[in-house]
């Protein structure tokens, strides 16, 4: 199974200028809880979420609509290919520990959002003679990894810090 089998095509997201209150707006519209931050040619440049929007303004003297989302967002986001095997996509999640992922096409265009959840819709149960194209076991998998307590080599730390 690909990612563009599974993945929303339906996809929100902002520009790296944008501020914090149109973002938060956006996640609000389409019920999201990340967006994209894709530069003039619609590339990826990295992500926001409402969790790092939500550290910024605890931790800043300043209004939603005077910060801008480059201020805040994760640059160098984590991405997969809308050609890629659905299983690859959760190695990245389990290695990034994220439950999101931008989609890209081969130009590094946004092309959609992979989310755990939508993979866990997808995955079947399977016996020993029958593997499906995503089991429990590789959402599990997945899920371990994303929630292991230990250190977290990459891991995601909002501008705020």
């Amino acid at each position: 199974m690909r990612v563009q089998d599974v993945m929303n095509k339906t996809v929100a997201s902002c520009r790296p200028d944008a501020n914090l209150a149109a973002a938060v707006a956006l996640m609000w519209k389409y019920g999201c809880g990340l967006l994209p931050v894709v530069d003039d040619q619609g590339k990826v440049t990295g992500v926001i979420t409402d969790r790092d929007i939500c550290i910024a303004l605890g931790t800043r003297d300043q209004r939603a609509s005077e910060s801008r989302v480059s201020d805040v967002a994760y640059r160098g986001a984590a991405v997969c290919n809308e050609d890629e095997d659905v299983r690859s996509a959760l190695k990245i999640m389990a290695a990034e520990r994220v439950r999101r992922l931008p989609v890209v096409d081969d130009e590094g265009a946004l092309v959609g959002i992979l989310s755990l959840d939508d993979v866990t819709l997808r995955a079947r149960h399977h016996d020993d003679t029958d593997r499906p194209p995503v089991s429990f076991e590789d959402v599990m998998n997945t899920l371990r990894a994303i929630y292991h307590r230990g250190s977290r080599a990459g891991a995601h730390v909002g501008a705020a810090a």
